[in-house]
């Protein structure tokens, strides 16, 4: 293992932030802590056009949420700041100067319509893709093609251009992944990528092996879909005489549908219901609000569970794992190359199951939110705690909890007075009338609550399980919830007769 392990994640403060993207933090994050490594988060926002104002923000916020807090970052700057590429910008100039004094790369002088123009001649049923490559490089204006006095009028005259890299034809890139072994690459089939746009500024392509280099990065863990540009950036470590500082490379399983057939986008879970970022995401541009994890209910642990259980195995039949336990035992070389489809039911299941392994204390003051959105006030913490602890197995959800237990704080608003009707009648009507009404004599203990319905119903020739569903329907407005005796001893008499009285006119 190369010492000391650094690694990176390095998003674009361009929106929500994919569980894709979580999931390529928590890999990053989990392999730095295995080998007591550091961890850095360093934001690309490099590409002007596309920034949104507050995703930096947002990133941050997430990665709290998550618990997985970056070692060095723009907010902890390390020993190599600067974490933003904007803020790095004059650095990158000169790599891409040294490349072009090398013949590696090149000025690139095409307008948009030459571009256009260029796709469009060349495109055959072949090659319906037409790509700036060693090919077509020979027929475009660029410091290859023009003289050199030509070249160097055209950018004293401030004419705008790229720089591109030169790939070589004819050869075959070889590395090795840690997660798919030995792959090799043909030059022949890839372009010749944009290395300076005409603004300055760096494309990911150069930025990402500049700063992986100066940051000392040894291992770069990103999505599959980079694949095809790992020869670009090899050839740029090689032609910067870096390759012996190259980092380790892993390209990671994309998540995919539900069904398997592509990568899960945020159209999927719209189409679908289920949220595709880790927290609600408020678009400033279009006021559009994308819901999140967090928001829905998920607690950050079961989150990252689910997250690390998609693409990668322990080895064993566990399932549930802490942070903690995953920092242990976490392997890059147990990660799958194939994709991981996403089953939103897999992931209430392990917000459950998370959700019943929870301090009853910390649960209550998570769940108070919703119950408060819910319109039910929850004055007293303690009590909220004690309900937690009665439904919890019940909930996949934060905000399950308001279904399963906002009726211990506030009479049900809707009641399920069809599951009672068929079956009811006078006699059971003189039953509850006089139950409630006992409830002023007698001592309010479980035993003896239940013991007071029983002996008045054999009165009324009924059986007591004939009056419990109806009495639990008119407590908690529906067939659900913890014992019917437990409910009736947390909302107390008082409560006990308004719900049944008003349940008792519904059926009248």
């Amino acid at each position: 293992m190369i010492n000391p392990v650094r690694v990176r994640f390095a998003p674009s403060p361009t929106g929500g932030l994919h569980l894709g993207g979580v999931r390529t933090v928590l890999f990053n994050y989990l392999f730095a802590k295995k080998h007591g490594g550091t961890f850095v988060l360093r934001i690309e926002d490099t590409d002007q056009t596309r920034f949104v104002e507050g995703a930096e923000a947002y990133i941050f916020d997430c990665l709290d949420w998550t618990g997985l807090t970056p070692d060095e970052s723009p907010l902890r700057p390390g020993d190599y700041p600067p974490y933003r590429q904007s803020e790095r910008k004059p650095m990158y100039r000169q790599y891409a100067d040294q490349l072009i004094a090398q013949g590696n790369a090149y000025y690139a002088f095409d307008t948009s319509e030459e571009l256009e123009a260029m796709r469009n001649n060349l495109k055959t049923p072949e090659n319906p893709s037409p790509q700036y490559d060693h090919k077509t490089r020979k027929q475009m204006r660029n410091s290859l093609t023009l003289p050199e006095a030509e070249v160097e009028a055209l950018i004293n005259a401030g004419t705008p251009y790229v720089v591109r890299i030169k790939m070589p034809e004819n050869e075959t890139v070889h590395f090795h992944d840690l997660i798919r072994g030995d792959i090799s690459h043909e030059t022949n089939v890839v372009d010749d990528k944009v290395l300076l746009k005409s603004d300055g500024m760096p494309t990911y392509h150069l930025a990402v092996v500049v700063d992986d280099y100066l940051m000392n990065i040894t291992h770069a863990f990103r999505g599959e879909e980079w694949l095809p540009s790992a020869p670009v950036h090899i050839m740029l470590y090689k032609y910067l005489g870096w390759e012996a500082e190259m980092p380790k490379w892993a390209h990671l399983p994309l998540i995919l549908k539900p069904d398997g057939n592509g990568k899960l986008s945020k159209r999927d879970g719209d189409r679908l219901g289920f949220p595709v970022f880790a927290m609600d995401w408020a678009d400033p541009k279009t006021g559009e609000t994308t819901k999140g994890f967090k928001e829905i209910g998920f607690l950050p642990e079961a989150f990252i569970n689910m997250l690390a259980m998609l693409g990668w195995s322990s080895g064993t039949e566990q399932e549930i794992f802490s942070l903690e336990q995953l920092e242990q035992l976490f392997s890059i070389e147990r990660v799958n190359k194939g994709g991981a489809k996403f089953d939103y039911e897999k992931a209430k299941w392990f917000n459950q199951q998370h959700i019943q392994r929870a301090d009853n204390s910390r649960l209550a003051i998570l769940v108070k939110p919703f119950m408060e959105a819910a319109g039910i006030a929850i004055d007293d913490l303690s009590k909220l705690d004690q309900v937690i602890g009665m439904v919890k197995e019940r909930c996949h959800l934060l905000g399950d909890f308001v279904q399963q237990a906002g009726f211990f704080f506030k009479a049900p608003e809707i009641l399920d007075i069809d599951a009672i009707k068929g079956k009811w009648n006078e006699d059971k009507t003189k039953v509850m009338t006089e139950w409630v009404a006992s409830l002023d004599n007698i001592a309010w203990e479980h035993d003896v609550l239940e013991q007071s319905l029983t002996d008045i119903a054999a009165a009324h020739n009924v059986k007591k399980g004939e009056v419990m569903m109806p009495l639990r329907v008119m407590l908690v407005g529906g067939k659900f919830g913890p014992g019917v005796f437990d409910i009736a001893l947390f909302i107390g008499k008082e409560a006990i007769q308004a719900r049944v009285k008003s349940s008792l006119a519904a059926l009248a």
